[in-house]
């Protein structure tokens, strides 16, 4: 068994194997992510039975498998193969390999999914990519019920209600702590070039709600609960035809809505069309 999981290392996450053995006991961040699931479990059904759940970037599986523990199906995607055959190898050690799929796939894949799930596991991937928006859009067309989330955050957890509208030049208010806003980064933090964003909490909950997500907890730091807010969803401005586009899908239908009152919204401002 030692011999299997050095064979099959490094391992980011710290499974607890049913023998008692360990796959990282020694992890420069503790017992990963075993520390996060306790903050987070009591906050997901005790009984997933019947449920369809989405693991994105699920490394060696240990989220994968805590759900299905709790009996839900579970497709666990990730883009790197190696991560794939450690969540591969340590499904069977649970016995869960019925109850657990894995595909590499990428986030973006998801939105020429035939499908939808009742719960999306979307933990400490959003701030690695760069087109950030457009996987909660998608990811919003695919739930039914609730998100998990995690992400890299900017300082500060003060919000404000967002106004209505305002003018284009009253740009000074969106330099007020209270403005959703996401950082940058350039080059590389902790040493990882992939590390390209981190949204303050006034951000996630905007975003959230424009993609039709209303955050219900925040169980701990950079983590929290969404449920698919219908009314929000109804709400929800974002222009289809370009969503299509960036997924790969026809387009040319859903831009003639777009078009077709695109100078509206300038109308009675001067007085003239």
């Amino acid at each position: 068994m030692q011999q299997e999981i050095d064979q099959l290392g490094p391992w980011f996450h710290n499974l607890h194997l049913p023998n008692g053995r360990q796959t990282a006991p020694n992890h420069t961040l503790g017992d990963f992510p075993a520390f996060k699931w306790a903050e987070l479990a009591p906050y997901i059904p005790a009984d997933l039975s019947g449920w369809e759940v989405l693991d994105i970037g699920c490394n060696a599986g240990f989220y994968s498998i805590e759900l299905a523990k709790r009996g839900a199906t579970v497709l666990g995607i990730d883009v790197d193969p190696h991560y794939l055959r450690q969540a591969a190898w340590a499904a069977k050690q649970f016995d869960l390999e019925d109850k657990i799929e894995l595909k590499q796939m990428q986030v973006y894949d998801i939105a020429r999914l035939d499908r939808q799930f009742d719960l999306i596991w979307y933990m400490g991937v959003l701030y690695h990519l760069r087109y950030p928006l457009l996987s909660l859009d998608i990811l919003s067309q695919k739930c039914r019920k609730q998100m998990v989330f995690q992400t890299l955050t900017m300082p500060g957890e003060k919000t404000a209600e967002a106004p209505e509208d305002f003018d284009i030049n009253d740009r000074k208010r969106m330099l007020a702590e209270t403005w959703p806003k996401m950082a940058f980064i350039e080059k590389r933090m902790a040493g990882d070039p992939t590390n390209w964003w981190a949204p303050n909490h006034a951000a996630i909950e905007a975003m959230m709600r424009s993609c039709g997500f209303r955050v219900v907890e925040h169980p701990g730091h950079e983590m929290y609960i969404l449920e698919v807010d219908e009314a929000l969803r109804k709400k929800q401005q974002w222009n289809q035809s370009e969503y299509l586009s960036a997924t790969g899908q026809d387009w040319q239908e859903a831009v003639q809505e777009k078009v077709k009152d695109k100078n509206v919204y300038m109308e009675g401002r001067d007085g003239r069309k």
